[in-house]
């Protein structure tokens, strides 16, 4: 079985983080959300893997991939020249998937749980497809399946008004060989996209078994920044226990569960967990609150921050009160003549903020 990972698009939702950077290799709990993708398709005992790239963002997701030091994984970089959906994105794969069974991953989503079960049920079943879903509040906003008997799916409806049950298509699924037939035959959307979905329902017209698989513990999208701040907030609430590999000061004061990374220094502050303080990175006279992930080379001085991402190489200085925020890498956030208030941002790579 073959690995297929989507990161391509233009994750425009999270503009102007992703001007310069795929959503993909934004980072929770200071790890790219691709190389969870990554880590749960390995430990499904799946070593091969394509990796859908765009033009714009392909040359910082081959090095990010190949730079980690994944020493089973074997990626093959696939260019799809245009977000066309997909379904496209599995055609554009055709040559490498061949003619085995394949995960597709959208590689910006994030589950609880790894994906091992998932491939044991479908090896098991051996469906046509087997389609990840995760009960949610409120339907309308996913894709989403109508079950029958068995576990068997009888029909896929796009964001529907009425939606025919609250299982949302997660964005992980295993297809046999036959999806390829079922791409072929079907055309594209009103979005001028060829929909996964559409594919999944012509397998379903064409006869074939397509199955679910639900899942139990949490799933998260992360299109949006308060998606990257909870996803953020839920992986750092899965730290076991604190981990020393850096310096602190016998001023300083570490509360909870909280990493801080090798050459790491923490001089007169306060880190409160669940948080993780990136290697080379400098904490002097500042409180690190809860759910934080701080970078790699950065600098935070005299200032609070709490409940935020901060990627590498990012200054924060003689700040107040700094909550809720993502902030690109090389950023600069100081306090000017302004007056000190809470803080709440999202801003790019080589940004600068003064207030």
């Amino acid at each position: 079985m073959k690995g297929l990972i989507l990161s391509g698009g233009r994750g425009t939702r999270l503009r102007p983080l992703t001007y310069s950077l795929p959503k993909q290799l934004v980072s929770v709990a200071n790890k790219p959300i691709i190389h969870y993708v990554v880590e749960n398709l390995l430990e499904a005992g799946i070593e091969e893997m394509g990796v859908i790239i765009s033009p714009e963002t392909g040359q910082q997701v081959r090095k990010s991939l190949l730079d980690a030091g994944f020493q089973r994984a074997r990626f093959t970089f696939i260019l799809q020249e245009k977000p066309l959906g997909l379904a496209h994105a599995v055609k554009t794969a055709k040559d490498f998937l061949g003619n085995e069974n394949f995960v597709m991953y959208l590689g910006d989503n994030l589950i609880g749980s790894g994906i091992k079960d998932f491939v044991e049920e479908f090896k098991r079943t051996a469906p046509a497809a087997l389609i990840l879903l995760k009960e949610v509040e409120d339907p309308r906003l996913f894709g989403v399946a109508e079950l029958g008997e068995g576990g068997k799916i009888v029909r896929l409806v796009e964001k529907p008004e009425s939606p025919p049950s609250n299982l949302a298509l997660v964005g992980v699924y295993i297809f046999s060989p036959q999806v390829h037939l079922a791409v072929e035959r079907i055309r594209p959307s009103w979005r001028g996209e060829l929909e996964i979905t559409d594919a999944i329902q012509e397998l379903i017209n064409m006869g074939l078994e397509v199955r679910a698989h639900i899942l139990q513990r949490w799933w998260l999208d992360t299109g949006k920044k308060d998606d990257m701040l909870e996803a953020n907030r839920v992986v750092l609430d899965e730290i076991r226990k604190t981990r020393i590999s850096g310096e602190v000061d016998e001023n300083s004061t570490i509360n909870g569960r909280v990493v801080v990374e090798e050459g790491a220094r923490i001089i007169g502050s306060k880190i409160r967990g669940p948080a993780i303080i990136g290697k080379r990175t400098v904490v002097e006279n500042s409180f690190i609150g809860p759910y934080t992930s701080i970078g790699e080379g950065c600098l935070i001085k005299n200032s609070c921050v709490e409940y935020s991402v901060i990627l590498p190489e990012t200054e924060v200085i003689d700040i107040e009160r700094m909550e809720e925020s993502l902030v690109g890498r090389r950023a600069i956030i100081k306090k000017g003549s302004g007056v000190n208030r809470a803080l709440k941002v999202m801003i790019g790579d080589d940004s600068s903020l003064e207030i």
